[in-house]
């Protein structure tokens, strides 16, 4: 069986809003069970369980999940972005469907290719991944809204990236604050 929704990780990964997915070259990955995955991904238990033997697209459709492949903890110390919502992910598919959550997901990647595209300065992506992931849909529609007035009221040119990457992190990150997010990769566990 192969996956039908790669940027959607069977752990409940947003694989999609992660920045190797959007790496160039030999170490960009391609989602969930994607395209030349087990060259890169080779021993991954959650792929063998849930898609390999039970034939399912993510975790939460199975009987048992959530099961001990789920840490209690996961994504709360792990500095990997995607992992923060997992179980989260995973609640949301059960309560929504798989097709409700891929189509909030694909919001948020144009969101993410649009701050990508015309916002980053080149050190900007692991940051906007992050946001991408955590931030609220309206959030995240609202930052681009006021970063483009800040950038037209500062009269700041359609090249300057290094500016308008400035502008976009201090927007972010405020709204992090007010949205009680932390927008910085933690350190995995010790």
């Amino acid at each position: 069986m192969n996956k039908k929704y790669f940027t959607l990780g069977c752990c409940g990964l947003d694989c999609g809003l992660c920045p190797r997915f959007y790496t160039e070259g030999s170490s960009k990955c391609p989602g969930c069970y994607g395209v030349d995955f087990e060259n890169k991904h080779p021993s991954c238990f959650f792929i063998t369980c849930c898609v390999k033997k039970k034939g399912l697209e993510v975790c939460c459709e199975c009987n048992a999940f959530p099961c001990s492949k789920f840490d209690k903890e996961t994504g709360e110390t792990d500095s990997f972005i995607t992992h923060r919502r997992v179980i989260q992910n995973q609640n949301y598919i059960k309560e929504h469907g798989i097709i409700a959550f891929i189509e909030q997901q694909n919001k948020r990647m144009v969101l993410l290719q649009t701050l990508l595209k015309y916002y980053n300065d080149g050190y900007c992506k692991s940051f906007f991944c992050l946001a991408a992931s955590l931030l609220s849909l309206k959030s995240l529609n609202e930052s681009l809204l006021k970063a483009e007035k800040v950038i037209q009221e500062k009269l700041v040119g359609k090249e300057d990236l290094k500016s308008k990457a400035k502008i976009m992190r201090e927007i972010l990150n405020k709204i992090a604050v007010e949205d009680n997010e932390e927008l910085k990769l933690r350190k995995g566990k010790k």
